[in-house]
Formats: structure tokens, sequence, C-alpha cells
């Protein structure tokens, strides 16, 4: 007969069945969770590509947006009126931008053909930025570095009105000047610049004489446009007269504060 501890007793056949079938369950919990990690690691890899994927599914818009061109076809809207028949005419550049800005540009070279005075009259459109500096780009127009700094220099009297004078900070008086008009209605922007006359008083006519000298040819479908120039022509003077103070706004003008 078997006694009752041989009966209780566990041989070691079953003691290593039990630990391999737990190794069993523990390798076969071990592959599942790897499968699971790899299957959200392989999602989280296919979602990565799709959204990489997201920017070619708006090809049809182009990334970066056409800004200004020259438009050869338009036709000048803008002259000078020239004082005699031997005065030498201006390159004259149309740039259009596709959301409705026109900037029409005339420029005078110097007999070396270096630019001597520029007049641009920017028609703004949906283009137009609000946040931007008026004076912004004038000291590159200038010839000068983009970096260089530009203080206002008093105003001058032309038909639009009041223009603000601009020059580069710590610059002689012979230097050259910018100029600056502003128009809310219709959105017009008239500036430019000139190195004419040799001094700030010289160089200040010059530039009155261009704005009061400065024509519409055409206004196209804008209305108010017309109707600033023809209130302007009424205002304005002959170049003979820039010598006084008053068309001047006086020698000594205030100069405001600021660097732009």
């Amino acid at each position: 007969m078997q006694s009752p501890e041989a009966s209780t007793a566990v041989s070691p056949t079953q003691i290593q069945l039990t630990l391999l079938a737990f190794a069993d369950e523990v390798v076969g919990t071990l592959a599942r969770l790897i499968a699971y990690v790899g299957a959200l690691a392989l999602f989280a890899i296919l979602a990565l590509a799709a959204l990489g994927q997201l920017p070619d599914l708006h090809d049809d818009e182009p990334a970066d947006k056409p800004g200004w061109s020259v438009a050869d076809r338009s036709h000048p809207a803008f002259a000078i009126s020239r004082l005699d028949s031997s005065e030498k005419t201006a390159s004259y550049t149309i740039l259009r931008h596709p959301e409705g800005g026109r900037r029409d540009v005339l420029r005078w070279t110097d007999t070396a053909d270096k630019p001597v005075a520029e007049l641009e009259i920017y028609r703004q459109g949906a283009e137009f930025d609000v946040t931007r500096p008026a004076a912004a780009g004038l000291a590159a127009r200038m010839g000068l570095g983009t970096a260089t700094l530009l203080e206002q220099a008093g105003l001058i009297d032309t038909k639009f009105g009041p223009a603000v004078l601009f020059r580069p900070i710590g610059t002689a008086k012979g230097a050259c000047l910018g100029y600056l008009k502003r128009s809310e209605e219709p959105g017009l922007q008239i500036s430019g610049f000139s190195c004419q006359g040799g001094s700030v008083p010289a160089t200040r006519a010059a530039i009155a004489c261009t704005l009061n000298r400065l024509t519409l040819l055409a206004s196209g479908n804008e209305p108010k446009l017309a109707e600033m120039f023809a209130h302007a022509e009424l205002k304005r003077r002959s170049c003979d007269s820039q010598g006084s103070s008053d068309w001047l706004l006086g020698a000594a003008n205030a100069q405001l504060r600021g660097a732009l």
C-alpha cells in the first residue's frame, strides 16, 4: 500500500510541466504585447506619412503667390509736363500686381545714366499692407542700403497738399531727398526722390516742381482719381514761384522727429 507521504508528493516531471506551461504563457503574452506595440507604431507611421502628404492635396494652389511684374501692354496713365522742349524724357515703367495694385514709375538719369530722380504713383489694390511703414523701401530706391535709416526732413507744399520729405540720418545738406504723399480716397501713394539742385532748397524746389507738373492722362475706371487731379489743378502754381518761402513752407522748416 502507498503511504500518504507518497500520495501527496509531487513528482519532478509535474513541476517541469508546470514551469514550461508558465513559460509558454509568459512568452505568448510578450509576443502579443510586442505585436500590439508594433501595430501601434505602424499606425503612427502611416498617420505621419498621410499628414506629410497633405500639402500635395493642394498642388493647384501655388506655394508662392505671384508678385509685381512689368506690364508691357499697359499704357502710361501719368505724365510730367515739360518746362522746355530740350528737357530729357524720363523712362516710364508700369508694374502690376495680381491683386489689383499698379505702380507707374518715372525715372530720370544724368549723362552717365546715373539715376538723379524718380517718381512713383502707386494705386493700391488688395495687396496693400496697412501695417507696412509708408516710407519702407524708399532708401533702397534712392540707391542706399536697405539698412539705411531715414528721418523726416520737413514738408513742401504741392498742388496735392503737403508732402513729407526724407533724408538719410546724418547726411550732409547736399544729399538727395526722398518724398511721400499719401491719399486715403482714392487709395494712392506718390513717392520718389531727387538729387537735383545741389542744395537742400534747390532740391526741395525741384521736388515741388515735379509734383506740380504731374498730370493725369487716363483715369480708367477710377472717377475719384480723376476728381483728385482736377481739384489739384486748381491749386497748381508755376515753378517760377518756388523761390518764395511761402511755396516751400519756410526755408527753416521744423524737422519732424523720428526715424523710419
